[in-house]
């Protein structure tokens, strides 16, 4: 398993979120090809009601400890309630209905 389905599977698995985006930017940065050591992650979670910034941040390093020590140079966090995201971004995009596929 790579690093980047280690902390998605972590972050779903600690804070059940609404939306999840776990981004590899290592290709921005001084690293060879295919390296993943720098990441965005972007998490939208009702777990952080009421939270202020750094504890938000803070819950999500606790719950990456390990790959924090060992694999992630860099770590971006975006984090926000559900109402926050709506907010500044509008709804989840969301999927178009199935239209049958081979059924049709």
């Amino acid at each position: 398993m790579n690093i980047q389905n280690n902390i998605e599977n972590k972050l779903l698995s600690h804070f059940k979120p609404e939306h999840l985006e776990v981004i590899n930017e290592s290709f921005m940065h001084n690293v060879p090809e295919g390296s993943e050591s720098h990441f965005k992650v972007v998490i939208v979670t009702p777990e952080f009601s009421g939270e202020r910034l750094i504890n938000r941040h803070r819950a999500v390093n606790a719950v990456l400890k390990d790959e924090l020590q060992n694999d992630i140079h860099a770590l971006a966090l975006h984090t926000y309630t559900e109402s926050e995201w709506q907010k500044l971004f509008g709804d989840f995009p969301k999927s178009p209905n199935c239209l049958g596929g081979s059924k049709q």
